[in-house]
């Protein structure tokens, strides 16, 4: 039915159809449907209905709309007018007016009188001036009405009389007195609501009312002082807008007015000072008037209360925001001089707590403007001003230990924030100085106290430095904390009795500093706290327990100033105990429990002092009934100061100077701890928390019987405050219980427990109220009983039955929404029901709106609780929240925020179901989407975050249903309110709606710059769209929530759109990056030569006006960010080769005409890169060195297309200098060089410099940096672990710029020593890199050392922690001791680089160049590498240095290799494998690994796990690499001990052959031939091919791939398929070399594995679908495995006689299994025949002719041979004949003979059968290549027979032989063949001359064909020759040189 409601007219018979309850929606939907359509109409459209919509729309005004409704009916009616004809205009407002003259004061004409307000208002604001005099009648009758209304009419008259100001203008100016004197009176209605809607009207009449602001302005403010008090948070802001408003159009007047007069003369406007007087008198006087005598504002005591403070406080802001940026950056000084005094004025400070709110308020004032408002250069300017202003100040008051101490604490603490921290020796210094503090405190009885205090305090900071100082302070700190405190009871007692009250202050104190010190340890060096040292600290705490028990006497004995400081003393001991075990301190619980509670209790206090933890031990989701949504406001820090409890808002720094260095909370920006009193009892509370999970039953029982007589035992504010903190405490005890997964206790506990909590849920104080519910819900999930949520449930089923006040309806209500949320849906299902009928009655209570809040929250607890089993209950509730939406009134918004958490709740629960289409679905979709709208359309700000969180739910479930051309525009629009939440909730919609729908939320966004009617609200959409607004907002949000969202949603945008538009995101950022640099150029504000104006800000108009709200140039943070979008854009254009590729750019551009290309902007990257680079913020230092990296590595090696040879990087080689050469300056931080070392190494190894002078700028920057590593070049400023930092990234450096510089050196013999045949590119490249190696190598003594001094700390640094005992005292080579912690990361960092270039340096002669080392002396520098020992050793062997060096970089390697995370780095283990593969090609290591068995068979192992456990082929194809290395060296080694033992049996010439054989048995095997496989290298070797060879090829070995499948699985990374060949390659030449490690008997052991995985891969790689593609030359794992074979059938086992007989067996086995390959693969892997045949014919040849010999393997070869000769394709049947070639040649006749007889006649029929006429190649060289088989025949034939077969093979060649008159004629194959014929008819001719003769006298036509042939080829070649002659005599250059050189002969 509800599109019925879509028509231009109501459409009254569906309306009628109706039930009554559906009507109100219907008619919503109505108007809402109107509205739209009138907004887009044209006067022609509605010309023909207007009458009966006007007539429709004035008779829903006389219906009793709700709030919503009229406003629709309101706006509708002004449109219509707008659009169509006014005829019925003024008959419409006199209806209206009728309305108001009535008499009917009932409550129910109540809505139709509200309805003709609004109207009213719509109409004037819409139309204007075209009302005519309408206005003066009808404001008549407003203000007479509103005289005896009620404050809803109040509310809408106020607003009415605002719009018809509005719409009116200067025109009714006649009335705005009476309008004012109105205002006036609002101002200070008792409803606060009517306060706000006065403010507005006032503030509007500002405009076009002069007098507001000239000579009413005393009393304007007066009143606006009035209406601060007993004021709402809404009313404050509403109220300081209006005052701030008027008082800054006193400093900037509207243009119209600067020139009027009143009665007496010019106007009179008031001065800046005389304006700023006006807010400080109010400040400090309230309600009196600033032009009275001043005496009074000094004299007396008058309290102003705190409303009228806060409210002042933003009219201050809002004074500052009006009169915009540059007025404040102009009158900074006179702003701050102002504030200075503002707060130095006695009348601020009448008490402690006063100065501390008017502090409170003068920072908020400076943070709002000063921290907002204006740009970084005119901050500095304000803080050098602050600065003054303090250091004028301070020189009044009297300095001393305190105040330095206090300075130097808070330096200290502010080391954790820093990147590089402070040298660890400042901070023994600072604890030297302490401890000197402590120790004289005694001798000076007058700065004993202070002294004391300080030494204390600075300890404390010292604890914020880490363990790296601590460590060494530790015993020295036990002493003190153990000294500090008394020993035992009996020294207890003998304090007693003797000092005095001083003594005993400084005593106490000194044990508080110490407790606080002994808190800062255990917060910041938690991992010093170990067991032993617990217990040592627990010394002192016993004590401090002992001393607290009998303090009372004392403190009673010396007077009470002794309170604060015991006080003091209990709350560090609390802190303390807070973060030690409770285990360690189980023995004292119960002493300590009664400190606690008597804490807590206020037992032993006579002060009401209150918990401030109670609003954070609730639910954040109860802060609409807590009211803690102050929190998240902007108004936070001075709003705090108007909550209920004790001391909120009132931190401050002298309440606890521990907080100087203690970290701050998130969010907070300034430390402000609580007062002392508040802050115990916080402690208290925390600590009892924690303690009650673990005391035992009866003590918890004791307790909560004791709390509930304390509570009856007090009476009145003490009662609330006893209860207060009991409850806070008992929340904090079961969320102790909750994280503990502890029980509650027995039935007694709980009963105790109940009874306790009930009480609170009746309680007047609805914070009470809230906890209560809190503790109840909390209780339920601990107890864990249905009985007992069913007990709690249905008392307060009882209690809101039958109650009738509200405080139980909403105590009770919230108690059952807590049960929900704490046990479930499923705990608490029986229970749903009935409280959700109780909960949706009491909503519909109107007459109490606080009870319909707490019913509505408590329903939205259980609707988010409830799940599945709530979606029965959705259609009642849903009905409910839109009738209450309908009617309940706008003021009230803690209702509709309530609905609006509810909606979120149904429509969570409806869930994906939203996007279903049954009607039951449609409906409840379509009631849930109206239901946001009429959220969406309520003014307030909280409200209106609500419905944006209903909007971004729904969009989660249902997205197609959710309208984003509205929704995207309204949320932009939120980004520019005042209200913080509400930004919040747009942002955080946008971030959701950016990650799935980026594009449309842009495209919508951008609708809003093509209009101006958002000019007005601060909106600075321009065509960057959205991401432009956002990057604005970074430079004005200081919440971290808000702008962590900001970035979120930034970053999705850019991923989805970056790549599309390009242009835009990078034009975006380098603006941001830009105009920053611009507006900061000059380094002062005065600064000369920028134009003479100091304003960073200026923007001038066209008018040349300056723009008094300039935009803020982007931040430091927002240039970071900027940054890092960039790099981020880099990344996301990675998949689109055409960014990289200027010629596809190119092209894709010129054939597609769209697209931008990365590439095309490359010059602006590298721009962005060098501005970042080059400021003056380290953080985007670092960011632009990232780009600048990225931009390397990813254009390094893109050609220039204009320039062939060239890369585009070239052009930009003095950029990227320029932008690294200030990196390297002495000033530079450690992180930024070590930043832009890798920059530096990234660009020298790009090989984009190709000239040595381009190379050497930036190589100079490196040289100069190794002045750096010496151990004591260090700046001094930064910690020690920034040093190594600097110097490691050096090293690393070099050390990548040497493996590129060697690489390319090598790359230069190799090319020197054969052909080089590169493009000329790469020979450039080549060059540059030769170059490089020139430059290193000066360097390369020095940098050896220090790599392998950088990798011994390594190693020694990766030590477990049991071992810490082996690092040597005095630090590293490149680390102090101190620093260990902190420079590990580091080391791990920068080792895998320095490790390849230490093993290419020992590789490429550092092994050799020890000797020389040695002899020089240059061992003993300070970064010489001693492995062994790290205490002095005597001179070692050259042997021994390397043998250390080897083992160190060995370990490193097999280390990393063997951890436990190497697979989630392949890059660092491809660096290890490649190290140990450079180590072991060098001769040193071959020799020192060979021999050690355990140690190859241990590298072979780690080799074998990087098999497993990797899925990257080039790990695989290393390891198998090293894997050969090793066995390489262990076959060196066997062989030099095989040559040993036959040399040492020399002597014996008769046993020397049997010598020989012994010699062999060397080998594993032995003699037995078994192999040990735990200690193997042959069988670990065997491992690794198995593993790798499956990996690949899984069929290969199904049955092993099933045995472990997750470990034998495919590689999940693709490999090409050269790859995987080479690596198949590599395994199988390392299978062939295993048998020579092995003995005869071993050899026989192993190789059936061998066989087996060699014809397997024989088998994979030989199939016909993989050589399909590929026709010659063989692929590379065929060709190895061939060879294989080979080597292995001419092996010397397969001769010797002890392993003879098996090895020629397993060679058949071999031999027959390659045969039936044949005939055994499947279809999807038939065999090449030529792959087989190759196989055969490689054991045939090559293996003894014992293996070939018998039938059943020889007749099978001798077929698939035959069965080649015949194959269809000719490629198959010319290698076979190759292939019979070799057999045919084997020199054993008795292999060669059955294959001769077999096929030489089936050749030979070939060549019969054959034509002269040859049509292709293939044809062609199979006949060439079966004359030449059958050529090798004729040797090996009889003589007998002999002229027989020449004779055929002559006939036949002679018969390929053409005609010679014709040979012209045919075609190039067949001229081939004639060629190829007759030059082997004149080779075997001469070889067989009989025979030849006789074959052509036998056959005369054969010689005559032949002699034709031989002349005709004589007489082609004499001509060749003459024509050769000729062209030698005559043939002149055919280019003419343009210079004649005859002039340049020699003269003698």
């Amino acid at each position: 039915m509800m599109e019925l409601s879509h028509s231009l007219t109501l459409n009254e018979e569906a309306l009628k159809q109706l039930p009554p309850a559906k009507r109100p929606i219907f008619i919503f939907e109505w108007l809402r449907f109107l509205d739209k359509v009138l907004e887009a109409a044209h006067k022609s459209d509605i010309k023909g209905c207007q009458k009966q919509l006007v007539a429709q729309l004035v008779g829903q005004m006389n219906e009793s709309p709700g709030p919503p409704t009229r406003k629709l009916v309101a706006r509708c009616l002004a449109t219509l007018f707008s659009v169509g004809d006014t005829f019925l205009l003024f008959d419409t407002i006199n209806k209206c007016n009728d309305v108001l003259k009535n008499k009917d004061d009932s409550p129910s004409y109540l809505p139709t009188r509200l309805a003709a307000v609004t109207c009213i208002g719509a109409m004037y604001e819409k139309l204007g001036r075209m009302m005519g005099r309408s206005y003066e009648e009808t404001v008549q009758i407003l203000l007479k009405a509103l005289r005896n209304a009620e404050s809803q009419l109040r509310i809408e008259i106020m607003m009415t009389l605002e719009k018809i100001t509005a719409g009116m203008g200067t025109a009714a100016g006649n009335v705005h007195k009476d309008i004012y004197k109105a205002a006036k009176m609002g101002l200070t209605d008792r409803a606060l609501p009517v306060r706000c809607a006065s403010a507005l009207c006032l503030m509007e009449m500002t405009k076009h009312a002069p007098f507001l602001y000239t000579t009413e302005i005393e009393n304007l403010s007066q009143l606006c002082y009035r209406a601060f008090d007993n004021s709402s948070y809404d009313v404050r802001c509403t109220v300081a807008k209006l005052l701030g408003t008027v008082l800054a159009t006193t400093q900037n007047p509207p243009k119209e007015f600067v020139k009027g007069t009143s009665k007496g003369g010019p106007l009179k406007l008031l001065s800046l000072e005389e304006a700023l007087t006006v807010l400080l008198t109010g400040f400090l006087r309230g309600g009196n008037s600033f032009l009275k005598g001043t005496g009074e504002m000094i004299k007396g005591s008058s309290s102003v209360s705190r409303e009228v403070r806060v409210g002042i406080t933003q009219a201050y802001v809002v004074l500052v925001q009006e009169l915009g940026a540059l007025w404040l950056e102009r009158n900074i000084s006179t702003l701050l001089a102002h504030l200075t005094e503002l707060v130095a004025s006695p009348k601020a400070t009448t008490s402690h707590v006063d100065a501390v709110y008017s502090r409170k308020c003068v920072n908020f004032i400076l943070r709002a403007t000063l921290g907002r408002m204006i740009g970084e250069k005119a901050q500095i300017a304000a803080c050098k001003e602050i600065t003054q202003l303090i250091i004028k100040h301070m020189n009044t008051v009297e300095k001393g230990y305190s105040s330095t101490s206090c300075v130097v604490s808070a330096l200290v603490g502010c080391v954790q924030k820093t990147p590089l921290g402070i040298p660890h020796m400042r901070g023994k210094v600072l604890f030297n100085i302490a401890e000197e503090l402590l120790r004289s405190a005694s001798q000076n009885s007058r700065l004993s106290l202070q002294r004391t205090q300080a030494g204390w305090l600075i300890i404390g900071s010292i604890m914020t430095l880490g363990i790296g100082v601590v460590r060494g302070l530790l015993p020295r700190m036990l002493l003190l904390w153990k000294n500090s405190f008394p020993r035992s009871s009996k020294e207890i007692e003998s304090e007693k009795a003797r000092g005095d009250a001083f003594t005993w202050q400084v005593t106490l104190e000194g044990r508080a500093g110490a407790l606080a010190s002994m808190h800062s340890f255990l917060l910041h060096c938690s991992d010093l706290a170990a067991e032993d040292t617990v217990r040592r600290l627990l010394l002192p705490i016993e004590a401090a327990l002992l001393m607290l028990s009998s303090i009372t006497h004392i403190v009673k004995q010396y007077g009470q100033h002794l309170k604060a400081s015991t006080a003091m003393v209990r709350l560090r001991l609390y802190e303390v105990l807070a973060l030690l075990p409770p285990q360690s301190f189980e023995s004292h619980y119960t002493s300590i429990l009664k400190l606690l509670v008597s804490e807590f209790t206020l037992a032993e206090s006579g002060a009401n002092t209150t918990t401030s933890l109670l609003r954070t031990m609730c639910h954040a989701d109860d802060s609409i009934i807590l009211g803690t949504w102050l929190h998240h406001t902007h108004h936070k820090a001075i709003e705090d100061q108007l909550q209920a409890n004790s001391a909120s808002g009132s931190g401050a720094l002298e309440h606890d100077s521990t907080f100087l260095y203690r970290p701050l909370p998130e969010g907070e920006s300034v430390a402000g701890p609580l007062p002392l009193g508040v802050a115990v009892i916080d402690a208290s509370v925390i600590l009892f928390g924690q303690m009650f999970p673990l005391v035992a039953n009866k003590h918890r029982l004791k307790m909560l019987n004791l709390f509930g007589d304390m509570i009856r035992a007090a009476k009145s504010q003490r009662q609330e405050a006893v209860q207060m903190n009991i409850f806070t405490a008992v929340l904090s005890a079961l969320k102790g219980l909750s994280d503990n997964k502890a029980s509650f206790g027995q039935d007694d506990v709980k009963k105790a427990a109940t009874s306790l909590l009930l009480g609170g849920l009746t309680h007047p104080n609805s914070t009470l109220r809230c906890a209560s519910g809190e503790a109840i819900g909390r209780m339920a999930q601990v107890v864990g009983d249905p009985r007992f949520v069913a007990e709690m449930a249905q008392n307060s089923f009882d209690k809101l039955k039958s109650a009738r006040d509200a405080v139980s309806r909403t105590g009770h209500s919230l108690a059952l929404g807590c049960l929900h949320r704490y046990v479930g849906g499923m705990g608490s299902g029986q229970h749903l029901s009935t409280s959700i009928s109780i909960l949706l009655a009491l909503a519909k209570d109107t007459t109490s709106p606080v009870v319909q809040v707490w019913a509505l929250h408590a329903l939205s607890m259980i609707a988010d609780s409830g799940g599945p089993m709530f979606r029965s209950y959705v259609e009642p509730s849903l009905a409910l929240l839109l009738e209450l939406l309908l009617t309940v009134p706008l003021h009230t918004a803690e209702v509709h925020q309530c609905i609006g958490k509810c909606l979120q709740a149904l429509i969570t629960t409806v869930g994906p179901e939203l996007q279903g289409t049954s009607s039951s679905v449609v409906m409840v979709r379509w009631s849930l989407l109206c239901g946001c709208e009429l959220v969406q359309e309520h003014p307030d700000p909280l409200v209106q975050a609500e419905a944006i969180a209903c909007l971004q739910q729904m969009h989660m479930f249902a997205p197609r249903h959710v309208n984003l051309s509205s929704l995207v525009p309204m949320l932009v629009r939120k980004l520019s309110c005042n209200h913080l939440l509400l930004r919040r909730s747009a942002v955080s919609c946008l971030r959701q709606l950016s990650q799935r729908e980026a594009w449309e939320v842009c495209e919508h966004a951008l609708s809003l710059a093509q209009g101006n009617e958002d000019s007005d609200q601060g909106l600075m959409m321009t065509e960057t769209g959205l991401p432009g607004v956002l990057f604005g907002l970074l430079d004005t949000e200081t919440d971290c929530v808000l702008v962590r969202n900001v970035h979120h949603t930034l970053t999705s945008t850019l991923q989805a759109l970056a790549t599309s538009h390009l242009n835009l995101w990078l034009t975006l950022c380098r603006e941001v990056l830009t105009s920053a640099s611009e507006s900061g150029s000059g380094e002062d504000t005065g600064e000369a030569g920028d134009g003479g104006d100091d304003d960073d800000m200026v923007q001038i108009h066209t008018g040349g006006e300056p723009d008094p709200h300039p935009s803020i140039p982007p931040r430091w943070t927002t240039r970071v960010f900027a940054a890092q979008c960039i790099a981020k854009i880099i990344q996301e254009c990675e998949n689109n080769r055409a960014h990289f590729d200027l010629a596809l750019a190119r092209e894709m551009q010129t054939t597609k005409m769209k697209g931008d290309y990365l590439v095309l902007h490359l010059s602006e990257l590298v721009r962005m890169g060098f501005m970042g680079a080059t400021s003056d913020s380290d953080d985007l230092r670092l960011e632009g060195l990232h780009i600048l990296h990225l931009v390397i590595n990813k254009f390094a090696h893109i050609p220039e297309p204009e320039f062939p040879g060239h890369v585009i990087l070239e052009q930009y080689q003095a950029q990227v200098g320029a932008a690294l050469r200030p990196a390297f300056a002495p000033e530079t931080a450690s992180h930024v060089t070590a930043r832009a070392c890798e920059v530096c190494s990234a660009w020298i190894c790009s090989g984009v410099a190709r000239d040595l002078n381009d190379l050497r700028r930036v190589h100079q920057l490196l040289v100069s940096s190794l002045a750096k590593l010496n151990k004591g070049n260090t700046k001094g400023l930064y910690n020690e672990s920034a040093a190594t930092l600097e110097k490691l990234a050096i090293l690393k450096a070099w050390a990548e710029v040497y493996a590129v510089a060697l690489k390319g050196a090598d790359c230069g013999e190799q090319s020197e020593n054969g052909e080089d045949e590169r493009p000329e590119a790469e020979t450039v490249t080549q060059s540059s890199e030769e170059s490089l190696l020139s430059l290193v190598q000066p360097e390369l003594v020095a940098l050896s050392k220090s790599w392998l001094a950088a990798l011994k700390d390594h190693a020694l640094l990766s030590l477990p922690p049991e071992f810490s005992s082996q690092l040597p005292h005095d630090g590293g080579a490149f680390y102090s001791n101190e620093s260990v912690d902190g420079v590990r990361p580091y080391y791990r960092s920068a080792w895998p680089p320095m490790l390849y270039a230490a093993a290419l340096w020992l590789s490429y002669g550092g092994f050799d160049k020890v000797g020389e080392e040695e002899m020089n002396g240059t061992d003993d520098s300070p970064t010489s590498v001693n492995i062994t020992s790290p205490t002095t050793t005597p001179t070692k062997t050259v042997e021994v240095i390397n043998t250390d060096r080897f083992y160190l970089l060995l370990g490193i390697c097999l280390e990393w290799l063997c951890s436990p995370i190497h697979s989630d780095d392949p890059d660092r283990s491809i660096v290890c494998l490649k190290s140990l593969e450079t180590l072991l090609s060098s001769p040193f290591p071959i020799k020192l690994v060979g021999p050690n068995n355990s140690l190859t068979t241990e590298i072979a192992t780690v080799m074998h796990r990087q098999v497993l456990s990797s899925d990257h082929t080039e790990v695989h194809q290393l390891a198998v690499t090293v894997v050969s290395l090793v066995v390489k060296a262990a076959q060196q080694a066997l062989d030099e001990e095989k040559r040993k033992k036959k040399k040492h049996k020399d002597e014996k010439p008769a046993n020397q052959e049997c010598e020989g054989c012994e010699a062999d048995l060397l080998g594993e095997g032995k003699e037995s031939g078994e192999i040990n496989s735990a200690q193997s290298l042959v069988f670990t070797a065997l491992q690794v091919c198995l593993c790798t060879l499956v990996r690949h090829k899984p069929r290969l070995a199904p049955q092993v791939v099933s045995s472990a499948p997750s470990l034998l699985a495919p590689p999940r990374h693709h490999a090409k398929s050269h790859q995987v060949d080479a690596l198949l390659s590599s395994t199988v030449t390392l299978l062939t070399a295993l048998p020579n490690l092995c003995s005869p008997a071993g050899g026989v052991a192993i190789l059936p594995t061998v066989l087996y995985l060699i014809t397997g891969v024989l088998k994979e790689c030989g199939s016909k679908a993989r050589l399909s593609h590929i026709s010659y030359p063989t692929p590379v794992p065929m060709v190895v495995v061939l060879d294989a074979l080979a080597t292995l059938a001419r092996h010397p086992y397969a001769r010797d006689h002890r392993s003879q007989d098996q090895w020629c067996s397993l060679l058949q086995s071999a031999l027959a299994n390659i045969i039936d390959l044949s005939k055994t693969s499947d279809d999807e892997r038939v065999i090449d025949e030529v792959v087989v045949l190759r196989g055969i014919a490689q054991l045939i040849l090559h293996a003894p002719a014992s293996v070939s010999r018998p039938h059943n393997l020889q007749y099978p070869a001798i077929n698939l041979f035959k069965m080649a000769t015949q194959h269809q394709q000719l490629n198959v049947r010319i290698q076979c004949i190759q292939t019979l070639e070799s057999i045919f040649s084997h020199t054993d006749g008795e292999v060669s003979t059955p294959y001769i007889h077999a096929l030489a006649p089936r050749i030979l029929e070939y060549l019969h059968e054959s034509h002269a006429n040859v049509s292709s190649e293939e044809e062609l060289q199979l006949i060439t290549e079966s004359i030449s088989a059958m050529e090798l025949l004729i040797p090996r034939t009889l003589p007998e027979h002999r002229n027989e077969l020449v004779g055929v093979l002559v006939g036949i060649m002679v018969g390929a032989l053409q005609d010679t008159n014709r040979l012209s004629s045919v075609s190039q194959h067949t001229r081939q063949l004639h060629q190829y014929a007759l030059s082997r008819l004149q080779k075997i001719g001469p070889q067989y001359p009989q025979e030849f003769r006789a074959v052509l006298t036998s056959k005369p036509e054969l010689r005559l064909r032949l002699e034709s042939a031989v002349r005709s080829q004589q007489e082609a070649r004499s001509k060749v020759d003459n024509t050769a002659s000729q062209d030698t005599m005559h043939h002149q250059p055919t280019i003419k040189l343009k210079t004649d050189f005859s002039n340049f002969a020699s003269k003698t």
